[in-house]
C-alpha cells in the first residue's frame, strides 16, 4: 500500500475545497491537479495512480483509472486522502452512468462504459464544435464496426505525449505505443484525457450515418468535411494540406 506524506496543514484540516475537474490527459497532469487541490504530495498522487493494487478496490487499472473521473466541480474536505478521494469519484461515475440511459445506450452501440469513455475522449481532443463531435462519434463507431484502424491523430499525440504537435507527419505513424491507432487496431488501452459529461453523451447519441472518413477544412475553421468513400475524403485532405503547406511557408518566411 502507498503511504502519503502530504504537506503540514497551514489551515484547518476541514476546511472544505472545491475540486474543479476539466480536461485533463495524463495522469501527470491529474495528480498536479489533485497537490493543487488536496493536502496531497502529487508524488504520493502519481504513485497511487501508477499502483494496480491500489486502483483494484474501485474497479480500475492503471491504464482505465481516467475513466472515474467525470468532469464536473465536487466539494471534498481538504485533508480527504486519495483511497476516499477515488471512492468518491467511483460513486460519482456510477451515478453519472445510471442516468439518462447511459449504459443502456453504450450497449446498443456494442460498447462498454469504459470504451465508450475511451471513445469519448478521442471525440474530446478532435474538435471543440459539438455538431462535428457527434458525427466524428460516428465515424469512429462505423470504422470499429468494419475493424478499421481509427487512425486518430490525437492517439499518436498522446503517443508521443507531446500536445503540441499541429501536424502528424508519416515518420509518426510508426511510433510502437498501443495508443498508436494507425498501427493498433480498436481503441487504445484507455482514455486519453477526461471527456466533457457532454462529450460522452455525443457518443452515446451518435446519428447513423455512412461516413468513413473525414478531415478539417480547409478554411481551418475547426470544422470538418465527412466522407463515405476514400477518393471523396482524398480530394479533401490534398485541399487542407494545400493550404496548410501554404500557411507554414508564410509563417517561415
Amino acid at each position: 500500500a502507498i503511504q502519503f506524506r502530504g504537506h503540514l496543514p497551514r489551515n484547518n484540516q476541514q476546511a472544505r475545497v472545491k475540486f474543479i475537474l476539466n480536461k485533463v490527459r495524463t495522469k501527470g497532469d491529474l495528480a498536479k491537479l489533485v497537490a493543487s487541490t488536496f493536502s496531497i504530495d502529487s508524488i504520493d498522487c502519481i504513485q497511487y495512480l501508477n499502483n494496480n493494487d491500489s486502483l483494484a478496490p474501485f474497479g480500475t487499472d492503471t491504464t482505465q483509472v481516467l475513466s472515474l473521473f467525470i468532469p464536473n466541480t465536487y466539494e471534498f474536505y481538504w485533508s480527504t486522502p486519495m483511497p476516499k478521494l477515488l471512492q468518491k469519484m467511483k460513486t460519482e461515475e456510477s451515478l453519472f452512468w445510471s442516468k439518462n440511459n447511459r449504459l443502456a445506450k453504450a450497449a446498443s452501440i456494442g460498447l462498454t462504459k469504459n470504451e465508450v469513455y475511451t471513445l469519448a475522449s478521442i471525440v474530446e481532443e478532435e474538435t471543440n464544435y459539438d455538431s462535428d463531435k457527434t458525427i466524428i462519434a460516428s465515424v469512429y463507431q462505423n470504422r470499429l464496426k468494419k475493424k478499421m484502424p481509427l487512425q486518430a491523430c490525437p492517439t499518436i499525440k498522446y503517443a508521443m505525449q507531446d500536445f503540441t504537435l499541429t501536424r502528424i507527419y508519416e515518420k509518426y505513424l510508426s511510433n510502437p505505443s498501443p495508443y498508436n491507432t494507425y498501427k493498433k487496431a480498436g481503441l487504445p488501452p484507455g482514455p486519453i484525457c477526461t471527456p466533457a459529461p457532454k462529450t460522452i453523451d455525443l457518443v452515446l447519441n451518435a446519428p447513423i450515418t455512412n461516413y468513413f472518413y473525414f478531415v478539417a477544412k480547409a478554411d481551418f475553421s475547426g470544422y470538418h468535411h465527412f466522407s463515405a468513400t476514400y477518393e471523396e475524403h482524398s480530394k479533401f485532405a490534398k485541399e487542407y494540406q494545400l493550404k496548410l503547406d501554404e500557411y507554414q511557408a508564410k509563417k517561415n518566411k
